[in-house]
């Protein structure tokens, strides 16, 4: 399907996403996928925020597909080179992506295959679906006021805190980094006063942990943290964790790996919908979108229905 027009799909590789495994793994990829029949080109990216540029160009042109090669961290920088000025850019480009890294969030919730082979193949068989993106106007570490897109979920609160963590450490241990990320950012967390308005009506939290936009249901390395959220029902599930404390958070990080936290009746979490999310705090909150640190409450969330052309498996 993707092979059709001619032009050749390109991939936009990471190769140092999951401490260099990204990398390693392409070069693999490399000594079978011009067998496959496939037209393609790869473009490495060698800084943050490189892949977003790339992607940009490739979209502005209408290249067919645009393939984000990498963890969640590379495939949020493709997904911003859709869109310019907090909109969708006007395109033919279809995004897919290979999941390769670190993360792996995204990929559960539309069963992207972990293994390559399949993941590509994707690229042929699988169908195209019109996915919702998040757009966010939030406050950089300067103080000043920046916007960025996002496809899995954002968060603000502790999960900014683990992210922050994560990112700046290595990423070696894999799927567990965020398990040890989220152990050490859990034990000098205080949760913080917030206030939410969710379309238009106003949430008042004296404490809370953190405040989940999700778009898709996995975050944190495999925390089924949204379990009904959908990308293409053109709603945020906006999930709150109140003033839950350190013991009874690690006790209940089974019950967030199975999705299954909202079925115990806990009145410290709550599921609500909302199209458009303003979160403000008197302190310091860390934000993160799709597992990239990149700022701070406040931040207003909005959500743009249909926003982005993806290929999924059928």
């Amino acid at each position: 399907m993707a092979g059709q027009s001619g032009a050749p799909i390109l991939f936009v590789v990471n190769p140092s996403s999951g401490a260099g495994k990204a990398g390693r793994e392409w070069a693999v990829i490399e000594t079978w996928l011009p067998s496959s029949g496939l037209p393609y080109e790869v473009a490495f990216t060698t800084r943050p925020g490189e892949a977003t540029e790339i992607a940009q160009r490739a979209v502005l042109e209408s290249r067919p597909v645009v393939v984000a090669v990498g963890g969640d961290g590379t495939l949020n920088e493709v997904v911003n080179g859709f869109f310019r000025n907090g909109a969708p850019i006007p395109t033919t480009s279809k995004l897919a992506m290979v999941p390769l890294g670190t993360g792996g969030d995204f990929r559960r919730t539309l069963r992207i295959p972990v293994d390559p082979k399949q993941a590509i193949d994707v690229l042929r068989s699988g169908m195209v679906r019109r996915l919702d993106a998040g757009c966010v106007t939030y406050q950089t570490s300067d103080g000043a006021t920046a916007v960025r897109h996002f496809i899995n979920i954002a968060d603000a609160g502790l999960g900014g805190d683990v992210v922050y963590r994560v990112n700046r450490g290595s990423k070696r241990l894999g799927s567990l980094t965020y398990k040890v990320g989220s152990g050490l950012a859990l034990l000098t967390y205080k949760n913080k006063p917030m206030t939410m308005v969710i379309d238009g009506s106003t949430h008042e939290l004296a404490k809370a942990q953190q405040v989940v936009v999700a778009n898709c249901q996995f975050f944190g390395g495999g925390m089924q943290m949204a379990p009904s959220a959908s990308p293409t029902d053109g709603v945020f599930d906006v999930i709150v964790v109140k003033d839950a404390g350190k013991i009874e958070t690690m006790r209940g990080i089974n019950d967030f790996l199975a999705g299954k936290h909202l079925d115990n009746g806990n009145p410290k979490i709550e599921l609500m919908y909302g199209k458009r999310i303003t979160v403000t705090s008197p302190e310091k909150v860390r934000i993160d979108l799709d597992g990239e640190d990149v700022g701070f409450l406040p931040a207003l969330f909005e959500i743009q229905p249909g926003a982005i052309e993806f290929i999924t498996p059928r």
